[in-house]
């Protein structure tokens, strides 16, 4: 018995290009605007923006040791 083969189109000849994408490749970036967007509607909820950095507190404590210890 002698099986069919499936043939290719050309893309060109079809007159249209077929993307396949899979479903995470649409669902990601939607959730990603979504959360940026009810953050940036309820700028409150976003808490760590709102404190002082870690890197602000290490600066100034790095400062504090350098005056201290110059004469």
């Amino acid at each position: 018995m002698s099986v069919r083969t499936h043939t290719r189109r050309d893309p060109a000849e079809s007159g249209g290009v077929e993307i396949q994408l899979p479903w995470w490749a649409i669902a990601l970036p939607a959730v990603a605007f979504a959360a940026l967007l009810l953050l940036i509607l309820h700028p409150v909820d976003a808490h760590a923006a709102s404190s002082e950095p870690a890197a602000t507190h290490l600066v100034e404590h790095i400062q504090a040791l350098v005056l201290r210890t110059t004469p």
